[in-house]
C-alpha cells in the first residue's frame, strides 16, 4: 500500500480543514528513545516536507538546539500534513470521508519522565494517540504511564511496534521468537488499556489493539517502512483469487502467519500514514465550548516553522498569538457566554525538585519576575513561587526538567545572568500518633477558645485522595460509606468532614466531632481558613502537611457576635492546630522515585552498588523475555537521585538506563525534635533556606491553659 508523494502548500491544506471527517489529530507518545522523532521523521518526510535521504536523522520535530544536541524531544512539537490515499486503500476507512485527501495534525511529544506534563498538554487536544514500543525493550514504566494518561483523557490508541532492524539484526531473532515478542507486547499493552480502560459500554467502546483489525503497525522508523497485517492479506487474497470477504481455513491461516514471519527477513518499503488515517478517530467537537475564537493572528504549526492562515474551523489544532497576556497557564478560549472551562489537565509527575534563582545584578531583578511569568506560562507544569522572605523558586518535576528550565528562563525569557541554589526537596510535614493531650487555644481577646486533637490517617487514604477515590466535590452519603466500608469510620463521624486541606483538595482533613456547640457554624468558615493556613504551612517548617486528621472536640464562644469574628478566630484555630501536631508526634515526610534501570546481566551487581549508597533498595528484578536485558525496579529518596545518572552511567560502564519517576512519600526515620536525628538537620536547614527563626518553635507557644 503506497502513498502518493505530496508536495502541498497551506492554501491545500485550508482546503480541506473545512472536510473534518477527513481531519486526524494524533500523539505521538512512547518510553523514552524508542523512536518517536525518528518515526515522525519518516511520515514528514513521506509528506514531502523534508528529502527522504535525510528522514531519521534530521529530528524535524525536535526544533530546539539542546534537543538536537541531547537527541531528546524536550516540548511537544506539532505539524500539520497532507496526504492523498489509493482508492484501493480508500476501501478499508470504515469511517465518513470526504475525497482522497487527508490532514494529519501531528503532535510529537517527549519520551522522558520528566517532561510528562507535555504529553498530557499533547494529549489533551487530539483525539488518537500512536503508541510507538522498541520491540526489543518491550512495553517499558514510561509506556505504562503515557498510555494511562492516554485512557484518562479518552484518547484511542493504536500501536506501532518500532526498531525491527534491530530485532532481526542485532538478536536475529528465529521467525518463531520474534512472533513471541510481538505477541507478548500485543498482550502487556492490552493488559495496560483493560487495566486503566473503561468497558466496552463506555464512550470510547472497545479500545483494545489487535493486528487481525489493523491496529498495530510493525517497521523501522530509522530505516523508513513500516506494514500492517492488511498488507499480507492482501496479498493472498490476490494469491488464492478470493474475491469480495474471501475467507481462509483456520489451518490456512496459521500457515500464512508462518509464512508471513518467515518473509518479514526481506525489508519491506512501505509508509504507514494510511494505518493512522484508518484507526484513528476522526475529530468531532461536539459542545461549543470547544470552538475557538480567532484573536488577532492564526498561524499553523509546522515543526520548526510557522505558517500565518487566514482563518482556522473547529477541529483543527491551531497556534493562536495575542492570548498570553489572558492565561497565567492554560485556559478556555470561547465565544459563548455561559461556557464552563475545560478539566484541568492531570498531570502523572509532580514538581517535588525546587531550585532558588536571583538576578546577579540586583537591577535585573524586574527583568527576572518578568521572566519567571513566561516561563510559567511555556511548560505545562513548572511552578514559581515567591517565598516570604523574597526568594524565587522554580519546581520541576525532576533534575533534567529544572535544568531545561533553568536554561530557557536565562537564555529566552528573563535575558539576564542568574544565580542559581543547588536543588533541594519539597518535604511534607506529618504525625504519627494521637496527640497525647486535648488541646486549648485562646482568642486574642480571650472570650473563645477551641479544643482539638490531630491523628494521623490509616494507610492508604491520603493516597486515594490523590487519586480523586475521595474528594470534597462526592455526595455526602457516598463518602461516608465508601470511608467506612474501607477505613472503618464511625458512618456519623464520615459525614462531619468540614473541609479537605490545603487549597481545599488536599490530604489532610478537619472535622467535628462536637456536640450540641452553639453557634458552631457561624465560626466554621473562620476555622476552616485557619485549617488552610496551618495545612499549607507546618509548624516544622513550613512545609504542606499530608497525612492528618484534625478533631473540633468543642468550642466556647462569646454570645455577641462581634467578639467572635474572623480576626478573633482564625488565628487562634491555626495556633490550636499547631499545638496539635506537636502533641502528636511530627514527623517528616520525603518524596521516592520508583526507579526502573535498563541493563545487561554483568552490570546489575554495580546497579546494587550505587542505590545502596544512595538509600535506594531494590524490590524486583527481571529479565526481558527473548533478550540478554534485565529490569531492575527499585525506590530511590527524591532527595539521593541528584548525580544519580551520571554514577549509574560511570560505575557499571555507561549500560544502564535509569527512568526516574515520582511514586510516593515515606515518613523520614527519626524525631524532627531530636537534635541528633537527619530530620532534625533537614527542618534546620529549610527553615534557615526560608529566614524562619531557628529552632521549631515550643509548644508554649500555640497551647493555652484555662
Amino acid at each position: 500500500m503506497r502513498l502518493l508523494q505530496v508536495n502541498f502548500t497551506v492554501d491545500q491544506i485550508r482546503a480541506i480543514m473545512d472536510k473534518k471527517s477527513n481531519i486526524r489529530n494524533m500523539s505521538v507518545i512512547a518510553h523514552v528513545d524508542h523512536g518517536k522523532s525518528t518515526l515522525t521523521d519518516s511520515l514528514v518526510s513521506k509528506a514531502g516536507i523534508i528529502a527522504s535521504a535525510r528522514a531519521g536523522e534530521t529530528r524535524f520535530t525536535d526544533t530546539r538546539k539542546d534537543e538536537q544536541e541531547r537527541c531528546i524531544t524536550i516540548k511537544s512539537t506539532a505539524i500539520s500534513m497532507y496526504y492523498e490515499l489509493t482508492e484501493n486503500d480508500m476501501a478499508f476507512i470504515k469511517q465518513c470521508k470526504d475525497g482522497s485527501g487527508f490532514l494529519i495534525n501531528l503532535i510529537d511529544s517527549p519520551g522522558h519522565v520528566d517532561f510528562s506534563s507535555e504529553v498530557t498538554a499533547a494529549l489533551r487536544v487530539t483525539d488518537g494517540a500512536l503508541v510507538v514500543v522498541d520491540c526489543v525493550s518491550g512495553v517499558c514504566v514510561q509506556t505504562e504511564t503515557v498510555l494511562r494518561q492516554a485512557i484518562a483523557e479518552r484518547i484511542k490508541p493504536v500501536l506501532m511496534m518500532n526498531k525491527m532492524d534491530r530485532a532481526l539484526l542485532e538478536l536475529q531473532l528465529a521467525p518463531e521468537e520474534l512472533y513471541q515478542t510481538f505477541q507478548r507486547i500485543v498482550e502487556n499493552v492490552n493488559v495496560i488499556i483493560s487495566t486503566y480502560g473503561e468497558d466496552e459500554n463506555g464512550p470510547m467502546g472497545n479500545i483494545m489493539i489487535d493486528p487481525v483489525i489493523g491496529t498495530v503497525g510493525f517497521g523501522s522508523g530509522l530505516h523508513g517502512w513500516a506494514f500492517t497485517l492488511k498488507q499480507f492479506a492482501e496479498m493472498y487474497v490476490a494469491k488464492f483469487a478470493a474475491k469480495g470477504e474471501g475467507q481462509l481455513s483456520p489451518s490456512e491461516r496459521c500457515k500464512k502467519v508462518e509464512d508471513m514471519m518467515k518473509k518479514l527477513w526481506a525489508l519491506l518499503e512501505i509508509m504507514f500514514s494510511d494505518f493512522l488515517i484508518m484507526h484513528q478517530p476522526k475529530t468531532a467537537p461536539t459542545k461549543r465550548s470547544q470552538f475557538f475564537k480567532i484573536i488577532y493572528l492564526t498561524i499553523l504549526m509546522m515543526g520548526r516553522y510557522v505558517e500565518p492562515i487566514e482563518d482556522v474551523p473547529c477541529g483543527n489544532i491551531v497556534g493562536l498569538v495575542g492570548v498570553d497576556q489572558f492565561l497565567v497557564k492554560t485556559g478556555t478560549i470561547t465565544t459563548f457566554e455561559h461556557a464552563h472551562n475545560m478539566r484541568v489537565m492531570k498531570f502523572s509527575v509532580s514538581p517535588v525538585v525546587r531550585v532558588a534563582v536571583e538576578a546577579k545584578n540586583p537591577a535585573d531583578l524586574p527583568k527576572l519576575v518578568e521572566g519567571l511569568k513566561r516561563l510559567a506560562k511555556s511548560d505545562p507544569m513548572v511552578q514559581c513561587i515567591i517565598e516570604e522572605s523574597g526568594e524565587h523558586i522554580i519546581a520541576g518535576a525532576g533534575e533534567l526538567h529544572l535544568e531545561i528550565c533553568l536554561k530557557d528562563l536565562e537564555e529566552d525569557h528573563a535575558c539576564i545572568p542568574l544565580k542559581k541554589s543547588d536543588p533541594v526537596v519539597s518535604y511534607r510535614e506529618t504525625v504519627s500518633a494521637e496527640s497525647d493531650q486535648m488541646c486549648l487555644s485562646k482568642s486574642p481577646n480571650k472570650h473563645n477558645r477551641l479544643y482539638m486533637k490531630a491523628r494521623p490517617f490509616p494507610d492508604g487514604l491520603a493516597e486515594d485522595i490523590d487519586k480523586g477515590d475521595v474528594t470534597s466535590r462526592q455526595e455526602l452519603k457516598t463518602r461516608a460509606r465508601y470511608l467506612a466500608d474501607k477505613y472503618e469510620w464511625e458512618v456519623t463521624e464520615a459525614r462531619k468532614i468540614w473541609c479537605f486541606g490545603p487549597d481545599g483538595t488536599g490530604p489532610n482533613l478537619l472535622m467535628d466531632v462536637t456536640k450540641g456547640v452553639q453557634y458552631l457554624n457561624e465560626i466554621k468558615d473562620s476555622v476552616v481558613a485557619g485549617f488552610q493556613w496551618a495545612t499549607k504551612e507546618g509548624v516544622l517548617c513550613e512545609e504542606n502537611l499530608r497525612a492528618v486528621r484534625f478533631d473540633v472536640h468543642d468550642v466556647t464562644l462569646h454570645t455577641d457576635a462581634i467578639h467572635r469574628g474572623g480576626g478573633q478566630i482564625i488565628p487562634t484555630a491555626r495556633r490550636v492546630l499547631y499545638a496539635c501536631q506537636i502533641t502528636a508526634e511530627p514527623r517528616l515526610m520525603e518524596p521516592v522515585y520508583l526507579v526502573e534501570i535498563q541493563c545487561p546481566e554483568q552490570v546489575v551487581g554495580g546497579i546494587y552498588g550505587v542505590l545502596n549508597r544512595k538509600r535506594g533498595h531494590v524490590f524486583e528484578e527481571s529479565q526481558v523475555m527473548g533478550t540478554p536485558m534485565f529490569i531492575v525496579k527499585a525506590f530511590l529518596p527524591v532527595n539521593e537521585s541528584f548525580g544519580f545518572t551520571a554514577d549509574l552511567r560511570s560505575n557499571p560502564g555507561g549500560q544502564a538506563f535509569p527512568q526516574c519517576v515520582f511514586d510516593h512519600w515515606q515518613i523520614l526515620q527519626g524525631d524532627p525534635q531530636d537534635p541528633a536525628s537527619k530530620p532534625f538537620q533537614i527542618v534546620a536547614e529549610t527553615r534557615k533556606r526560608k529566614g524562619l527563626k531557628e529552632g521549631i518553635p515550643a509548644l508554649d507557644n500555640f497551647l493555652d491553659k484555662l
